[in-house]
């Protein structure tokens, strides 16, 4: 059994654009040519590899294609380049990536590697938790990840550590914190959730004994915007320092006191010679040790 890789490609390119019809337009054929492939490519392996929803799915089939098809087009790209025959063509890079490390520290060292090499990044936001599924399932090339072990056919490097501290505004404690931190106010006090999956104020409030369902929650699903709400007082949240240590300084936020909370990270990549996806790495991990905390880092 072989796969075809031009029938690989055009799932990847299914994946990547959400249905048939956006990717029949980016392959410049009809919806029903894509359809054909599909088809084929199906009857070739003798296994489902699509499930056709609006976005569409990959089956663990399909995942193994679309790792196979990204993993071809970068091989091929580092091969183009390395004998002068790419003809100036861009390199596509797709790497996840928490919310945090993303609002950050995340963006300078690719920039200075799109200073260097003519490539674009996709990148795709998601929990550290969570990223490294996306790793599994082939839609992306490498991940900012809190997990260690490694994903199948991956290697890891460390990054660094991300430490939280639960902080809130000036006027915010004096109004829910005037009689101090306690676990009575704790309960009523409104906290600041990045989003339902965000677990680490709860974390912080279950390491205090609070009833972990009583205060009640905002959510704010934006690195930025979560700490521009604790800022302006609509809640207390864990910040990392890299959003902290101004407002901390300038006494407009106040520690909450507890233990921190730290968040290692790793960099997680394929495991395949691709001089490309090494100089990304590179640049990433030298950042991130330079940056973030000896032994961890981040949480969104």
């Amino acid at each position: 059994m072989s796969i075809p890789l031009d029938l690989a490609r055009t799932l990847a390119a299914v994946v990547d654009e959400g249905t048939l019809d956006a990717a029949a337009r980016r392959l410049h054929v009809t919806p029903s040519a894509v359809s054909q492939r599909l088809r084929a490519l199906e009857e070739q392996l003798g296994r489902v590899v699509l499930v056709r929803s609006k976005p569409v799915r990959t089956t663990p089939a399909g995942d193994a294609v679309v790792r196979l098809a990204r993993q071809l087009a970068l091989l091929e790209h580092d091969a183009l380049a390395a004998i002068g025959a790419d003809g100036g063509t861009v390199a596509s890079v797709p790497l996840a990536v928490n919310a945090d490390s993303l609002a950050t520290w995340f963006l300078p060292p690719l920039h200075r590697v799109a200073e260097r090499r003519r490539v674009v990044f996709d990148l795709h936001r998601d929990d550290q938790d969570f990223t490294a599924g996306l790793l599994e399932s082939g839609v992306v090339m490498a991940a900012v990840t809190s997990r260690e072990a490694p994903v199948a056919g991956c290697r890891v490097r460390s990054l660094g550590v991300l430490r939280y501290e639960a902080v809130a505004s000036a006027g915010f404690v004096a109004r829910w914190f005037a009689a101090g931190v306690d676990n009575a106010s704790l309960a009523s006090a409104p906290v600041v959730d990045f989003d339902r999956r965000d677990d680490l104020q709860t974390r912080w409030l279950a390491q205090r004994g609070v009833p972990v369902g009583e205060p009640p929650r905002h959510r704010v699903p934006a690195s930025q915007d979560f700490a521009s709400a604790v800022s302006l007082g609509l809640g207390w949240g864990l910040l990392p320092g890299f959003q902290s240590a101004d407002g901390l300084a300038a006494g407009t936020l106040v520690r909450l006191g507890g233990e921190p909370v730290d968040v290692p990270l790793f960099w997680q990549q394929w495991n395949l010679t691709s001089a490309l996806l090494d100089e990304v790495a590179d640049e990433i991990v030298g950042e991130g040790r330079r940056v973030l905390s000896p032994g961890a880092l981040s949480r969104r």
